[in-house]
């Protein structure tokens, strides 16, 4: 067993973490006083942090007893049983349920609303295992005993009930996984986007719009029509060597006004 001066330095090191990860994920924030006496979702981790040192000594009615206080006055509920990594982030906070079997990876951000639930009655492993980095947007709901992986996104209101691989996005109800387009698909398409002035309405492909989503599928139609112009000026030029292929009108970006107007509109 580490000596007790380890074991202080420990926690307080870890409780820098924690309102260092504040600073990090809130713009909002000002200064340590102002985190440590204003943000609920701090307030419930460090009594989560108490609570769940109680019931692994098992002292499990008194830490129930202090979870259930700390649920009255930040909103939060977390099971003394969950476990919690280094720099979890809850921000706002009314609302969020996490159950009793929960895991929770480092850097994991919840935002208000969340559950993380369970769909069974057992009383083995039913709630969820959220990956280091996950974040999970307000109001979604991660349902059984499956895994979120790391770095992946849980978008808002999203009902999850199956794994989700690393670094994917979930979105809709029930969930489903957003497949990420190769690199140079991505590279392709923001240039030609960057040219047209379309913006996606501020709408990121994690997160998309069903108009942006048509619009790039345009921008793809439109990429695949130019090669095979290009393959076909090419098989001319070696038909006719006197062929002369005039350039392109230039985009003017007045015509596309309104695209940008929309965009700022949404904002």
């Amino acid at each position: 067993m580490a000596p007790k001066s380890d074991r202080k330095r420990a926690m307080f090191r870890h409780l820098r973490e924690d309102i260092k990860s504040v600073f990090h994920r809130d713009p909002a924030a000002r200064n340590t006083f102002e985190v440590l006496t204003n943000y609920p979702g701090l307030h419930a981790l460090l009594i989560h942090r108490f609570s769940h040192w109680l019931w692994n000594a098992g002292l499990k009615w008194l830490a129930r007893t202090i979870s259930t206080l700390a649920r009255w006055f930040t909103g939060i509920e977390i099971h003394p049983g969950a476990t919690i990594g280094r720099r979890f982030f809850i921000d706002h906070g009314m609302g969020v349920v996490v159950g009793e079997t929960a895991v929770i990876g480092d850097d994991v951000t919840l935002y208000q609303g969340v559950t993380l639930g369970g769909t069974s009655w057992d009383k083995g492993k039913r709630h969820p295992t959220i990956g280091d980095g996950v974040v999970v947007g307000a109001g979604a709901k991660i349902l059984g005993p499956f895994e979120v992986g790391e770095g992946a996104k849980v978008g808002s209101n999203s009902v999850v009930t199956k794994s989700v691989p690393a670094g994917a996005t979930v979105v809709g109800i029930p969930g489903r996984v957003i497949v990420k387009q190769k690199t140079e698909d991505n590279a392709r398409r923001k240039l030609m986007e960057e040219r047209m002035g379309f913006d996606a309405y501020g709408v990121t492909e994690e997160m998309p719009d069903p108009v942006a989503r048509s619009v790039r599928a345009l921008l793809d139609h439109m990429h695949a029509v130019d090669e095979r112009l290009e393959n076909m000026c090419q098989a001319l030029r070696k038909v006719n060597s006197e062929y002369q292929n005039g350039d392109l009108p230039v985009l003017d970006e007045d015509d596309f006004d309104c695209v940008r107007d929309d965009s700022e509109e949404r904002g």
